[in-house]
């Protein structure tokens, strides 16, 4: 055997079976790599796109805690702004109550002023006829009359 006559065959086995690779093996080969490669550029892609929205999630997550925290500090602000109202109210309640009662007892002691004044004039009265009789009925005597003047002072 000739080994010309190998090498040939050889190469004609070897070029042979590289066209049969090219022609039926090599296509679908190329096919699932760029099948793979689509595949792994899809999940990237996606991944990609997971992780942009989990940032847009976490700016609107925090975009809403601002806002719930700006509304909860509007309603505590709020009810400082009624609680300060209603105390004030009550305070302005009480205020008006109070001098309400302070007219009902300063009117209340003018009454009573004004009832002993009464009672007072008309005893003063009463001590004044009295002693006019006493006066009047015993001889007029200026030492008589002081010492009964002194009885009546000394009654008032």
């Amino acid at each position: 055997m000739n080994i010309n006559l190998t090498l040939i065959g050889q190469s004609i086995a070897f070029f042979a079976f590289a066209w049969i690779c090219m022609k039926y093996v090599w296509p679908p080969v190329m096919k699932a790599l760029a099948d793979r490669e689509a595949k792994i550029a899809d999940g990237l892609a996606a991944a990609e796109k997971g992780r942009h929205d989990l940032e847009q999630a976490a700016a609107r997550a925090e975009e809403i805690l601002v806002k719930a925290r700006d509304k909860a500090q509007g309603y505590v602000t709020h009810a400082q702004q009624r609680a300060d109202e209603l105390v004030e109210e009550a305070r302005s309640a009480a205020k008006t109550e109070g001098d309400r009662q302070l007219a009902a007892a300063r009117a209340s002691i003018e009454q009573e002023v004004n009832e002993a004044r009464e009672k007072l004039r008309g005893e003063v009265a009463a001590l004044a006829v009295a002693a006019a009789e006493q006066i009047l009925m015993r001889e007029v005597d200026a030492a008589r009359h002081k010492e009964v003047l002194q009885t009546l002072s000394a009654r008032l």
